[in-house]
């Protein structure tokens, strides 16, 4: 006579798998940072080459739509550099203030408006209009007076000689990057970076 087994539908216990899985989401999520929105947006030419630029002790200088914009790694050389400005141009900008501009992307707003963007959101800040670019006429030239004096700060704060990127819209006028780097060679500033779009190397 034969003896049937009943048979028991196997099962697995997927707590300890819902548990790692939610701490590696956890992890994930508290070390991630958020990409912060580029204060001028452009589209760079495409090239292959693939030299990567510096982290530190860097400046660029973004040109597109008509206006340029100003960027400066590193907290400190930013609250220096704010400073030697509003010495130059007889604003006095508050702490609060100087911390603000040390988190920010790049500006684009003449000297005397600085205060009011500072003083505005950040989702605010990358409107439309709200930042018509940094003045670099020859009668207004800001630009050259925010790249001196970042110079002058990067070297006080990491005592290394500040470098300059210039990262320009593929669609923009040759004489709109040309008068940026006229203004780099009046400072005796000839090497700089070209910032440029990765393409695939062309096929034979």
């Amino acid at each position: 006579m034969a003896i049937k087994m009943s048979k028991k539908a196997a099962s697995i216990d997927m707590t300890a798998m819902c548990d790692v899985a939610f701490l590696l989401l956890t992890f994930f999520i508290l070390t991630a940072t958020a990409k912060i929105p580029e204060a001028l947006p452009v589209d760079t030419p495409a090239s292959t080459v693939q030299t990567k630029l510096p982290e530190t002790d860097l400046a660029t200088i973004t040109v597109g739509k008509g206006k340029v914009f100003f960027d400066l790694k590193g907290r400190e050389v930013r609250k220096r550099t704010l400073e030697l400005m509003g010495q130059k141009y007889g604003v006095a900008f508050t702490e609060e203030e100087a911390a603000k501009f040390a988190l920010m992307e790049g500006i684009g707003v003449p000297i005397s408006n600085l205060q009011q963007l500072l003083a505005m959101k950040t989702a605010d800040r990358s409107k439309e209009g709200v930042q018509p670019g940094v003045p670099k006429d020859s009668l207004d030239n800001q630009l050259k007076e925010w790249i001196y004096n970042a110079r002058i700060a990067n070297i006080e704060v990491d005592d290394k000689e500040l470098q300059i990127a210039i990262k320009g819209d593929a669609k923009e006028e040759y004489p709109a990057i040309k008068q940026v780097m006229d203004i780099l060679q009046d400072q005796k500033i000839n090497n700089f970076n070209l910032v440029t779009g990765l393409r695939a190397k062309d096929k034979n």
